[in-house]
């Protein structure tokens, strides 16, 4: 079974208001909508990496 991290993350009352919004337009989780977004900056920045972030198992 996957588990995940907690991760507390501070963002400015303006861009907290943009990722509402945004992920309300998506139908997500505003936590859905930060864990998408990271893990395609990840993997945009990783262009080499190989297989899923998301289906990586913690050990």
């Amino acid at each position: 079974m996957t588990t995940k991290k907690d991760l507390r993350l501070r963002v400015s009352p303006k861009l907290y208001d943009e990722l509402m919004t945004w992920s309300a337009e998506e139908l997500r989780s505003m936590n859905g909508l930060v864990e998408y977004l990271l893990t395609e900056a990840v993997k945009k920045r990783r262009k080499s990496f190989k297989g899923d972030i998301d289906d990586e198992k913690d050990e």
